[in-house]
């Protein structure tokens, strides 16, 4: 049995996991990210993954980390959570381990974890979206992951599906993660509650009265409990990411989407609009196969899994 180590690098936490072929977690490690230091995060990582090793008899290392790889999968080029500029992560794990090591984009990772193992199991393409503070994505073709010529493929949050909207932190306005995301669910909520806070009564209570306090799981509640107006920022929500997922099936022709982050655990709450939108925006709708919309299945450990995955 071929055994791989996954290790999810996330801004306060580290989550390391032995995995096997079939995508089976058989052993786990998590510690907290060290603050403002980047020597000792890949020490971490090394320390983590030879501790596994040593247990288990794992054979190689996958790392997914936020941010830029190079097409090499070895130097994160830029990672905005660690302040990596540059940073030869593969070659400093392989030396301290002793292990094949290889680097990948973490919703890369997540992403080839669900085509894998997970919902999009089988399809021969794919289109997985990270919903949660912003949008990340994974592109599979022919069975294989697109990384394009620089590695930089799949950044999907960041194409323009509003010409100049709101400001992304990328610097550019109107991104489609200012409109399709976690993020933008909370800036419709609270504008919303503070424009006219008896429409948004629920939401308010939830978050003690004060707009500024209200969180993507007080609008989730407030939608589950039945209230208007929490419904409506789901169905803004996605009719966005709808949008947008009708665009890239008119660019990419996936046989399946995914849904996957945080904000996918919503449910049918996100499904639904989402659905509604790709469907009416879907070019040739009439005439063409249309591609299966699915919720991810593999949950918040799909980063480590894909992770192992991708190094064997």
């Amino acid at each position: 049995m071929s055994l791989a180590i996954g290790v999810d690098v996330g801004g306060t936490k580290i989550a390391a996991g032995v995995v096997d072929e079939q995508g089976t977690i058989i052993a786990e490690l998590r510690k907290a990210t060290p603050a403002n230091d980047t020597d000792k995060v890949a020490a971490l990582i090394s320390s983590m993954a030879k501790e596994l090793a040593a247990e288990h008899g794992a054979t190689s290392i996958g790392i997914g980390a936020a941010g830029f790889v190079d097409d090499a999968r070895s130097t994160v080029i830029f990672a905005p959570n660690l302040a990596w500029r540059n940073e030869p992560l593969k070659d400093r794990v392989e030396q301290a381990t002793g292990l094949t090591t290889v680097v990948e984009n973490d919703a890369n990772a997540a992403g080839w974890a669900e085509a894998r193992f997970g919902a999009a199991r089988g399809a021969n393409s794919a289109v997985v979206l990270t919903i949660g503070t912003g949008i990340g994505g994974a592109i599979i073709s022919n069975s294989q992951l697109v990384r394009g010529s620089n590695g930089f493929a799949g950044e999907l949050g960041h194409f323009i599906i509003r010409p100049d909207g709101r400001r992304c932190g990328c610097g550019l306005r109107g991104c489609w993660e200012r409109y399709g995301s976690g993020s933008a669910l909370v800036t419709e909520a609270r504008e919303l509650s503070t424009l006219d806070p008896n429409l948004g009564a629920r939401m308010l209570e939830l978050a003690d009265d004060n707009p500024l306090n209200i969180t993507g799981l007080h609008v989730t509640q407030a939608a589950k409990e039945g209230d208007a107006a929490a419904l409506d920022c789901y169905s803004t929500l996605g009719t966005w990411i709808g949008r947008g997922m009708a665009a890239l099936a008119a660019v990419l022709d996936p046989d399946v989407f995914v849904l996957a982050g945080g904000v996918s655990e919503a449910g049918d709450l996100l499904r639904e609009p989402t659905i509604k939108a790709f469907k009416k925006q879907l070019t040739a709708r009439k005439f063409r196969p249309e591609p299966q919309v699915l919720m991810a299945q593999m949950g918040n450990k799909a980063g480590m899994i894909g992770a192992a995955d991708l190094s064997r």
